[in-house]
């Protein structure tokens, strides 16, 4: 049994195929970002789930490409999680950026690949290399154009009394807005990016209304500037993107884009139909 995974911050989602690459089963789980989350909580997260569990001994192979696994001791921690659970697997690790780039390129064609979802990233590949111009340092620090950019984007202005005062009262309905209660959530809680992240909806539900418009065109402009920009043919190549911010907002984005003389090339909500696709290709 082969199993193939794209792990983001807030959930991984699991394809099983046989040996023909036929597929078994689907199921999902939370996300398993090693940067934010301790040994115990990954292993909780895959033993909770049935199908995991029921079927962990039949797994031959594992393809795990996941956020937070861009270094060799987040892949090497991984492994060591999965040779555990999955005692007669082999488990290749890599970084969620060569799910997306599997999901919207071709070996041989050129592009730049972006995740723009829960965190965010942005990769050129040549056909046949994947290269990076920005080392991600994580939410607190980067993630322009991401679900977490623009969660703490709304909880600083709420804050501080710069969102308008009709949308700060709706906002203060659908959430719980407690200071203590979001400090449990960023401080105390794990997956705190993935908190964050889940006030990006109410930005989407709302992006209609002049401030998210304001706030939406300048974090997507953002990453433009410091992640797609960084690349010299940043304008002479298509530009793909994975990711349920890419997905919700691609009307925005595709107004960004072309303000920026780039080319649009696919939007993706989710990489694993075409990681699928991918890995059949090779049985």
């Amino acid at each position: 049994m082969i199993l193939i995974v794209d792990s983001g911050a807030t959930k991984s989602d699991w394809i099983a195929l046989d040996e023909k690459g036929n597929q078994i089963f689907m199921t999902q789980t939370l996300g398993l970002s090693p940067e934010v989350l301790t040994r115990e909580v990954i292993e909780d997260r895959l033993a909770n789930n049935f199908e995991l569990a029921k079927n962990r001994e039949k797994v031959t192979h594992l393809y795990f490409y996941g956020a937070g696994c861009g270094t060799d001791r987040m892949k090497v921690f991984l492994k060591s999680i999965f040779g555990e659970f999955f005692p007669n697997a082999k488990a290749d690790v890599k970084e969620d950026t060569y799910a997306a780039i599997y999901a919207t390129t071709k070996i041989g064609e050129q592009g730049i690949v972006c995740i723009l979802g829960t965190g965010s990233n942005c990769s050129y590949y040549d056909g046949h290399q994947l290269f990076q111009k920005v080392t991600a340092l994580g939410y607190i620090l980067m993630d322009d154009g991401s679900g977490n950019f623009f969660g703490r984007k709304l909880l600083r202005d709420y804050y501080y009394h710069k969102m308008p005062q009709d949308l700060g009262i709706k906002f203060n309905k659908e959430y719980n807005l407690d200071a203590d209660h979001i400090k449990e959530h960023l401080y105390k809680q794990p997956n705190p990016n993935t908190y964050l992240a889940t006030f990006a909806r109410f930005i989407i539900e709302n992006k209609e209304h002049p401030y998210c418009k304001g706030v939406i065109e300048k974090g997507l402009q953002q990453f433009v500037n410091n992640n797609i920009m960084q690349f010299e043919l940043a304008t002479k190549v298509p530009v793909h993107f994975v990711g349920s911010i890419a997905h919700f907002l691609e009307e925005e984005l595709t107004q960004v884009l072309e303000r920026n003389d780039l080319i649009k090339g696919v939007v993706h909500r989710r990489p694993i139909e075409g990681l699928v696709k991918f890995h059949q290709s090779t049985i």
